[in-house]
């Protein structure tokens, strides 16, 4: 079949036409990670191309190159003689990354709040607001992306590539940790509220402020998953 035809359809709500490869292999991508955050692909699952492939109607060569993408971004281990399995990670690896990202992000508040833009800070109102918006609608994964969206924003609101780089790096490894710390309606209200004091000490650009709730943000996201590993 159309490899594109399903997957691709689903993706953008519209209709056939000619599809680049990097959307194909884009689309694959955004859609395993997916799969992988909201736990239809749990740590220590091995991805069998064949099953996969005929879920997802696409053929074994761009989801291939998809897994290995993911493996590149530390979501997914290339096991030898078990090839792809969704990674584990134990509890001290989500502590010792949740720490460094806690330390990471409370620099780039006390950056963010010197450096941005009047209209770079009215940005991130802006993605806070759409996620308020999922919140109530109790759409987790897209209240999720936005979240994550929001702490991308600030961090590059630093204008630190080094920082920007490494915080990349440990955040894609934490996504589905980090998804779980949403469950449950007090976890996810604590979550909310947080970013509540975090939108407010940007835009009041109290560089302290900002920091300290990053860290406590960060602090309280291993109390509400710890639990769960």
């Amino acid at each position: 079949m159309d490899e594109i035809s399903a997957l691709q359809r689903r993706a953008d709500g519209g209709g056939p036409g000619p599809i680049r490869r990097t959307a194909l292999h884009d689309t694959i991508v955004n859609h395993l990670r997916d799969m992988i955050i909201e736990g239809d692909l749990e740590p220590g699952t091995r991805l069998h191309e064949g099953q996969l492939g005929e879920q997802l109607g696409i053929s074994r060569t761009p989801l291939r190159e998809a897994i290995k993408y993911l493996a590149s971004e530390g979501l997914v281990e290339l096991v030898p003689s078990r090839g792809a399995v969704v990674k584990r990670f134990s509890a001290k690896d989500v502590h010792d990354m949740l720490t460094v990202l806690r330390t990471l992000e409370e620099l780039a508040g006390r950056l963010a709040c010197e450096t941005a833009t009047d209209s770079e800070i009215a940005q991130v109102r802006v993605l806070h607001n759409e996620m308020i918006d999922r919140y109530k609608a109790a759409d987790r994964l897209q209240y999720y992306k936005l979240n994550q969206d929001i702490h991308t924003a600030i961090v590059k609101l630093a204008q630190n590539s080094s920082l920007f780089d490494i915080h990349a790096m440990l955040q894609t490894r934490l996504k589905r940790i980090r998804f779980i710390g949403h469950e449950g309606p007090e976890k996810w209200a604590a979550a909310v509220a947080e970013h509540e004091e975090m939108i407010a000490a940007l835009e009041a650009r109290d560089k302290a402020r900002l920091s300290e709730v990053l860290g406590r943000h960060l602090f309280n996201a291993w109390d509400r998953v710890r639990d769960s590993l």
